[in-house]
């Protein structure tokens, strides 16, 4: 089975015809719509709610945590792929980030049936909840993750995964960076901290599969803390509570001018793209399910760019 573009695209209308800003109905509605498309697909899914205080008071949100009825909840080590469906008030949020829950869902739908007979791995995706307020869906998983013992051996955070400009100039770099990577926006980016070189390279190995799909990766030391840009995901209180974990991103408003406005809709993106990253997905999850991932050696270094 292969990745159908048009199912992405009608995953980004569904999910992009509004804004979906946290506790709002139209992001419970996104919630069920998501819910019901991984069930479908073989998926049991579990809302698993929690609250956090913010500086604007206390926040309720919902995880949804998925796993594969015939395929996964064994003992074996797992790995967690997961992306944000809420957005802030004023956005549709194509990019950011019904792009990357669209793909995760076509993800559900192609994994089943590509799944390797000896994997050594199990899956766990999530829809995290409460991104847009400082990852606090991340971090509450992350907390589960580490409190129930969890042998997690990766996580993937899919962050704005369909934008794409193959002009020249159109891809920003933070100053550390320019002159170390294109200032053309057509690559993805996979960022990852100092312990999780094996996931980021199980994860180039797949998206590297797919013809005309450019990759460039980064490695930053101290889980990002000199690059702050690094840190804007579900990954990073992963990073923080010791967990290998990765960002594939589009490089969100380093390329996309759209980023947090009401501009950031479907007819923005590059669903081309879009496809071929999703693809590229299937791949490493195969690399993942096949190989395994090892336990991170705890080690610290500088950043380390390929």
């Amino acid at each position: 089975m292969d990745v159908e573009q048009d199912r992405l695209r009608q995953h980004i209308l569904r999910l992009a015809r509004s804004p979906r800003p946290a506790e709002s109905d139209g992001l419970e509605s996104c919630r069920r719509y998501a819910t019901d498309q991984l069930a479908d697909c073989g998926w049991d899914v579990l809302r698993h709610k929690f609250s956090s205080t913010t500086e604007g008071g206390c926040l309720a949100g919902t995880n949804l945590i998925a796993w594969h009825r015939d395929h996964g909840c064994s003992d074996r080590p797992r790995v967690c792929i997961g992306a944000h469906i809420d957005s802030l008030p004023d956005t549709p949020g194509a990019d950011d980030n019904a792009s990357a829950v669209a793909a995760l869902l076509e993800l559900a739908r192609l994994l089943p049936h590509a799944w390797p007979e000896a994997a050594v791995l199990d899956i766990e995706l999530l829809v995290f909840d409460l991104e847009e307020h400082g990852m606090l869906g991340g971090a509450e998983h992350a907390r589960l993750t580490r409190e129930h013992r969890v042998d997690l051996r990766g996580m993937v955070s899919l962050e704005m995964l369909g934008y794409c400009d193959h002009t020249p100039g159109s891809q920003q770099l933070p100053p550390q960076l320019v002159g170390l990577y294109p200032d053309t926006g057509n690559f993805i980016a996979i960022i990852c901290n100092q312990i999780s070189d094996s996931l980021m390279a199980a994860c180039r190995r797949g998206l590297e599969r797919i013809p005309e799909l450019p990759v460039e990766t980064l490695a930053v030391a101290a889980n990002g803390a000199y690059l702050q840009a690094t840190r804007l995901s579900d990954h990073s209180p992963f990073w923080d509570a010791g967990f290998p974990a990765l960002m594939i991103t589009d490089t969100s408003f380093l390329r996309n001018p759209w980023y947090h406005t009401r501009g950031d809709t479907l007819e923005t993106l590059d669903l081309d793209f879009l496809s071929s990253v999703t693809a590229g997905l299937l791949e490493a999850v195969r690399e993942f399910l096949c190989r395994g991932l090892p336990n991170p050696a705890q080690t610290a270094g500088g950043d380390a760019l390929t």
